[in-house]
């Protein structure tokens, strides 16, 4: 009897701690926002654009609980494989990242008129891409006061990836806010035709030095990397671009036109996640709106009197008072 009520007892005891036990968590993905990413031609570790875009999906994931895959060119041998490839994982919104994706985004995008597309920085008017682009100018501007406030020689040089309008608005921001400090300065453009070669923006801005110039702008990706090493080891200045590229030559970087991809990124898919909805049409970014600035002033000397002089720029542009072309 004893023996009996002892096994009653303990399956009443078992019964009753399987009834109690924690039940199994499931994560509904669902409800998780997925992206997908195309970066542009160099990919992850071109210390500039698509390291900037990726830095924005790493926080979205961080801090919005967002998922994300990426592709590169590397890998895929076309834009455009890539961006099928993510439209097979199911993404909710798939980014192309770069003028130069456009073609191949807008390919996929019209055979599949229900995905959401992203294209950061040029313009589809396809109705299921919205576009995002920045005022480069209005921070190049920026730029070329930075510029001239500083040079000694009077000559300034640019270092653009490719001779397209995208980079030509770098340079014309420069080149105006530079001669809006002194219009006999002079700046002399060299256009690399290649985003990826640091050891070619090391040429091309031996050359520029060559011929005087002393402070250097680089929109040019990895090659503009080598432009600001390069006048590190000349003892010259420089300007980097998209993000804060002080440290890769702390000597020489006096500051970088700061093109907000992640900010603009992370904006985006946090409405996303909030309505499942983005905006349509274009997005357009300047100086008023936070989409581009300029990094830290480092390296040199800068006067109480230059800061006021940039800062009334600034609101000049900001205010309309000043149009940059």
């Amino acid at each position: 009897m004893k023996n009996s009520r002892f096994f009653i007892l303990l399956i009443t005891i078992l019964l009753l701690l399987g009834g109690c036990s924690k039940p199994e968590i499931t994560v509904d993905m669902k409800d998780t926002v997925s992206v997908g990413i195309m970066l542009s031609d160099v990919g992850l570790g071109d210390q500039s654009f698509s390291d900037a875009a990726f830095t924005g999906l790493v926080r979205s994931r961080d801090e919005l609980g967002i998922v994300f895959s990426y592709k590169e060119l590397s890998e895929t041998g076309s834009y455009e494989k890539g961006l099928r490839e993510l439209v097979e994982e199911d993404h909710d919104l798939i980014v192309g990242l770069g003028f130069m994706v456009q073609e191949d985004l807008e390919k996929v995008a019209s055979d599949y008129p229900k995905q959401k597309f992203l294209l950061v920085d040029s313009v589809s008017e396809l109705p299921n891409i919205t576009s995002i682009t920045f005022k480069e100018n209005e921070g190049s501007f920026l730029a070329g006061v930075l510029a001239a406030q500083t040079t000694s020689s009077k000559r300034l040089g640019f270092v653009g990836g490719a001779d397209v309008p995208l980079i030509r608005k770098f340079l014309s921001g420069f080149e105006q806010g530079a001669k809006a400090i002194d219009p006999s300065i002079e700046v002399v453009a060299h256009f690399a035709n290649d985003f990826g070669n640091s050891e070619l923006g090391s040429q091309l801005a031996k050359k520029l030095m060559d011929e005087n110039v002393d402070v250097l702008y680089a929109a040019a990706g990895l090659t503009g990397v080598g432009v600001l090493q390069e006048a590190q080891s000349q003892g010259k200045l420089a300007i980097g671009v998209d993000s804060d590229q002080f440290f890769f030559a702390e000597k020489a970087v006096i500051s970088s036109m700061m093109k907000n991809v992640d900010i603009a990124l992370y904006n985006v898919i946090e409405e996303y996640t909030k309505s499942s909805e983005i905006p349509s049409g274009t997005i357009e970014l300047g100086l008023v709106e936070g989409g581009v600035g300029l990094a830290p002033i480092r390296v040199i000397p800068y006067s109480t009197i230059d800061q006021e002089e940039l800062e009334e720029w600034k609101e000049n542009i900001m205010d309309g008072t000043v149009t940059v072309k």
